[in-house]
């Protein structure tokens, strides 16, 4: 069904968005750097008040699997609104409630699906988190948890103490296996053995000083820390670990869940088993919902332990079951690992031509750019932690960046690891779709030893003794990262923008090009997403200063929309 025509001079859109910052809260976000006013909506376009026409690849922060109002989606919300059903129903049993149940255990691991519990939450992410946690402080009689630098769990107290950044009495933090900038300046399959070598020795270490976990939580791929894919093989030593140390594993689906991934959730690509699962955004269909599913022997909370005024949405369940049922019944999740992996292609030939993209990475249809800023040199961190003991080889001692198991560190030219391009390890199998066989430019140019980039490292005897021995692999070259580049981040944003394309930022300083494109992305739409995106991207590397090199240069897809006015904090 094509969108009508709106018709307005851009004096109504101005005057809302002008109301908008005078009577809203300054917490805002989205609105800051993306000042339209949508007013109809369908697929993946939407249309503003001004009639201009935008592809949407934020989909309600991937909460729409199916994009915006979708006919089976649109059906089933009538259907209970004719009905005339009770829209609210607190925990009550009903038929709407039963249906999405069924569909939703359908769709589960099989080896949780068997037994599991459900609880309802309040409507949104965050609230399930909670829950989940006070389900395995009840369930263990232990207050501590495991999470990851770089997570991203919500904004209530609980879930934003579990994210990274926060300091929180009785979190643990583990290191992620961020491979582009990884904590222990391996980086590859090297970098995820030593992340979880390190949460089992922590663990069974008498003075390692982490309280006794309640849970591990993790995200298995870290959206908001700016699309880090979790390795297979790391998921199931944390399953491993976990497992033998009677520590229930909760695996964060609120973004990856729902065919997001290439899979119906992120944990089937590793085979995966958690014992919670924390669910929501795509399960309601575009409407709030959030659910815990968990295994039974956890069920022990008393009644009332967690609980929520608008955990019986009615609308919310009858839509998610449609989009639960249309995603499976339609291989969507299949289709989106196929699209993924050709949109991953792309851009990565794209960006073998740009050393200002430092990495393209993803997983199905979640798929994020690093920009970096190569002219500046390694991060400030690649030189701070001497402590680490980090050598130079070939008498660069004086010369080399000296870096440490806590600096954020780059790529590692290894052409045989788990996240490299083809790459295969007794880890698994690679957990980042095929890309051409090169280094990228922006690898290229740390890794040749030259004064201000990076140097060739070797650890000394001291860090191996910490890391376990063995570190780093034969070969290995370690290089620092360039610092990540927000300026140029946000610049593409509005590239895009005036472009018709409407995209996020996320990572560790808002630095990654993030794409959340429906599942029903059409051939067509890819294209022109990944057209307009690369001239946002090349435009936005022009004004900022810095050089382009030779490659493939993208033709401009169709009229450009006037720029809007705003700005971004």
């Amino acid at each position: 069904m094509a969108l009508s025509a709106v018709s307005d001079d851009g004096g109504a859109t101005q005057g809302i968005l002008r109301r908008q910052a005078l009577r809203e809260s300054a917490a805002r976000t989205y609105a800051r750097a993306l000042p339209i006013v949508p007013v109809r909506a369908r697929g993946m376009t939407i249309e503003g008040a001004d009639g201009r026409r935008y592809l949407d690849c934020l989909s309600g922060a991937g909460a729409l699997a199916l994009g915006h109002n979708h006919p089976v989606v649109l059906e089933a919300i009538r259907a209970v609104l004719d009905s005339e059903a009770p829209l609210q129903v607190l925990d009550l049993a009903t038929p709407v409630k039963d249906a999405f149940t069924d569909e939703l255990f359908a769709t589960l691991p099989p080896g949780l699906a068997a037994g599991a519990r459900v609880q309802f939450c309040g409507p949104a992410g965050t609230d399930a988190v909670e829950a989940a946690l006070t389900l395995v402080r009840i369930a263990t009689g232990r207050d501590g948890l495991l999470a990851f630098s770089g997570a991203y769990h919500g904004m209530t107290a609980g879930a934003l103490a579990a994210s990274g950044g926060a300091s929180a009495a009785g979190v643990t933090r583990l290191p992620f296996p961020y491979g582009y900038r990884c904590p222990f300046g391996v980086g590859g399959e090297r970098g995820a053995e030593l992340s979880a070598r390190w949460a089992e020795k922590l663990l069974d270490d008498p003075k390692g000083g982490a309280p006794d976990p309640a849970g591990m939580i993790l995200e298995p791929v870290q959206g908001e820390g700016g699309v880090i894919p979790a390795p297979d093989g790391w998921l199931r030593r944390m399953r491993e670990i976990t497992e033998a140390r009677s520590i229930p594993l909760i695996a964060d689906e609120v973004q990856t869940g729902v065919g997001r991934t290439g899979a119906f959730w992120a944990v089937d690509h590793s085979g995966t088993v958690p014992d919670v699962m924390v669910l929501s955004k795509a399960i309601g269909g575009g409407l709030p919902l959030a659910v815990v599913v968990y295994r039974e022997e956890l069920d022990v909370w008393p009644p009332g332990a967690h609980a929520g005024t608008f955990r019986g949405n009615q609308l919310a369940m009858a839509a998610g079951t449609a989009t639960l049922a249309y995603v499976r019944v339609n291989h969507l999740a299949q289709r989106a690992a196929v699209v993924g992996r050709r949109m991953l292609e792309r851009l990565r030939r794209f960006a073998a031509g740009r050393p200002q993209i430092g990495e393209v990475r993803g997983r199905g249809l979640m798929i994020g750019l690093e920009l970096v800023a190569p002219e500046a040199g390694p991060t400030a961190e690649a030189g701070a932690i001497a402590e680490a003991g980090v050598g130079a080889e070939a008498g660069q001692a004086g010369s080399a960046a000296r870096v440490g198991l806590a600096a954020a560190l780059g790529p590692v030219a290894y052409a045989d690891w788990e996240g490299a391009p083809g790459g295969t390890s007794p880890y698994g199998e690679s957990t980042i779709e095929e890309a051409p066989d090169e280094v990228t430019p922006c690898e290229g140019a740390w890794l040749t030893g030259t004064e201000g980039g990076g140097a060739r490292g070797t650890l000394s005897g001291d860090a191996r003794q910490v890391l376990g021995g063995g570190a780093p692999y034969p070969g290995v070259t370690r290089t620092a990262a360039p610092p990540a580049d927000p300026a140029l981040a946000a610049a593409v944003q509005q590239e895009c923008l005036r472009r018709g394309l409407i995209v996020e930022l996320g990572g560790r300083h808002d630095a990654v090009i993030r794409l959340l494109p429906p599942l029903t992305i059409t051939d067509e739409q890819t294209e022109a997403v990944l057209d307009r995106l690369a001239d946002a991207l090349d435009a936005a590397i022009r004004t900022s200063g810095t050089r382009s090199r030779s490659g493939e240069l993208p033709t401009a897809a169709g009229p450009f929309a006037p720029p809007f006015a705003g700005n971004r904090h």
